[in-house]
């Protein structure tokens, strides 16, 4: 059975509710196992037992959440060289245009050498019922290569 962690950070409702629409999306393909972390109970432990990673962030200050920032720190030496290769995929709750927080988990997963699975899902403002479905594909689609190994 393939596993697949989705690890995320919200200070208020919105990144919470995405990460739920990715899990129940994800959670529809048998064959994966799906765990949920929010970033301060998530380890390096939990990264190397994965065959997939997503992220979740709120988009603070035009950056990464700090408690992402910390996550991928505490992680970054003990996974590095260990999960090249693995798919990983975002999503971003922001309040302006989450380009920075893109960027800036892009620029620290690219160390680790993760493979990339598709653009990140940002929202914008308010969560709005096409980004529930966009959310809840994105675990879908990602649970489904995972099962299917094509990913």
């Amino acid at each position: 059975m393939k596993t697949l962690l989705i690890v995320y950070h919200s200070g208020g409702v919105k990144t919470a509710q995405m990460a739920e629409a990715v899990a129940r999306g994800a959670k529809t393909e048998e064959g994966v196992r799906v765990v949920v972390k929010r970033c301060a109970e998530a380890g390096a432990e939990d990264v190397l037992a994965a065959d997939g990673l997503i992220l979740g962030t709120p988009e603070n200050f035009g950056y990464m959440s700090g408690m992402m920032k910390d996550f991928l720190e505490r992680v970054f030496y003990a996974c590095e060289g260990k999960v090249a290769g693995r798919p990983w995929a975002l999503f971003v709750g922001a309040g302006q245009d989450g380009s920075g927080a893109v960027s800036s988990v892009e620029r620290i997963v690219t160390g680790l050498r993760l493979k990339k699975v598709g653009e990140p899902v940002v929202v914008v403002r308010d969560l709005q019922p096409g980004q529930i479905t966009a959310l809840e594909e994105l675990g879908a689609t990602f649970a489904a290569g995972l099962a299917l190994g094509v990913l």
